[in-house]
C-alpha cells in the first residue's frame, strides 16, 4: 500500500441483495415459495416450477436460495441461476395494484399468532391481509398515545419505524445497474389510506351486481298522466291526426 496506494473500489448496488439473509426453499407449483410462514411469488420463478429442484447437492439438496429482508417482509429477492439477474417476489397477500405499508419480522410474527388465535385458517395470504392491516391500524393508533404502553413496547416501536427506514433506504434505486427487476421506489403509505383501500375492495368484491340508477323525479307521475293517453285507433300517430283534420277526414268531421 505504501508503493501503490490504496484502490478505492465501489461496490455494486447488486452487493445489497447478496447480504441480505439467505433462505433455502423449495418452489412449490403456483404457490411460490414460503419463507418465516409467508408466501412470495413472481414470474422470475416461472422457468423453475416444473424441475425436480436446483440440481445442487450438499446439506441444502434441490433447493433454491432467496434472499430476504427482515425489515421489509413485503419482498424477497431471487437470483435467476442462468441470467444472474435479480428479481423481485412479492407477498402473495399484497393486492395486484398499490402498495401497504413495510412490516417487519416482528410484525410477521404477531400476524401469524393472531391469526392462530382466533383459528383461522386462511386458503391464502391474501386472507391475511385485512388481519395485517388492522395490526397496523392498531400499532398506529396506539403510539398516539404513549401511556398505554409499556416502555419496551415503545421501544420495540421505534425501531421497527427505524428499520423500515433503514431498509427503504438501502434498496437500490430502479434503473441503477444490478436492481432487482420489477422493483419500484418505496412510497411510504399511509396506514389510513391502506386500509380503507383494502376496505373498499372487499366491498365492491361483495357487489354481485352494480345498483341500478335511481327514477328520474316526476317519472311516475308523468306515465300516469292524462295527457300520455294512448290513440283511439291503434296504430295512429300525431303526424296521422295531423293529416286527417287538414284532409277533413278525422274524427267528428
Amino acid at each position: 500500500m505504501a508503493q501503490g496506494g490504496w484502490a478505492l473500489e465501489i461496490p455494486s448496488p447488486s452487493l445489497y441483495y447478496q447480504l441480505l439473509p439467505r433462505h433455502q426453499v423449495i418452489i412449490q407449483g403456483k404457490k411460490g415459495v414460503k419463507i418465516r410462514g409467508l408466501w412470495y411469488d413472481g414470474r422470475a420463478l416461472d422457468p423453475y416450477r416444473d424441475e425436480e429442484g436446483s440440481g445442487r447437492g450438499g446439506r441444502h439438496k434441490d433447493r433454491w436460495t432467496v434472499h430476504r429482508d427482515p425489515r421489509d417482509a413485503r419482498f424477497a429477492f431471487f437470483q435467476d441461476p442462468r441470467t444472474h439477474d435479480w428479481h423481485e417476489l412479492r407477498w402473495t397477500g399484497m393486492p395486484p395494484a398499490g402498495e401497504i405499508p413495510a412490516f417487519t419480522d416482528a410484525r410477521v410474527r404477531e400476524l401469524l399468532a393472531a391469526a392462530k388465535q382466533a383459528g383461522l385458517k386462511p386458503r391464502t395470504d391474501s386472507d391475511l391481509l385485512p388481519l395485517l392491516l388492522e395490526l397496523i391500524a392498531a400499532h398506529v393508533k396506539a403510539e398516539q398515545w404513549p401511556g398505554q404502553l409499556t416502555k419496551a413496547q415503545r421501544r420495540e416501536r421505534a425501531r421497527e419505524v427505524a428499520q423500515v427506514k433503514a431498509a427503504a433506504a438501502d434498496r437500490p434505486a430502479p434503473g441503477t445497474a444490478g436492481a432487482a427487476i420489477g422493483s419500484r421506489p418505496i412510497r411510504p403509505v399511509p396506514v389510513d389510506e391502506a386500509v380503507d383501500a383494502e376496505r373498499r375492495s372487499r366491498r365492491e368484491a361483495a357487489v354481485v351486481q352494480p345498483p341500478r340508477a335511481p327514477r328520474r323525479l316526476g317519472e311516475g307521475s308523468r306515465r300516469r298522466a292524462n295527457a300520455l293517453l294512448a290513440t283511439d285507433e291503434p296504430g295512429d300517430t300525431d303526424a296521422d291526426l295531423v293529416r286527417d283534420d287538414e284532409t277533413g277526414q278525422g274524427e267528428g268531421q
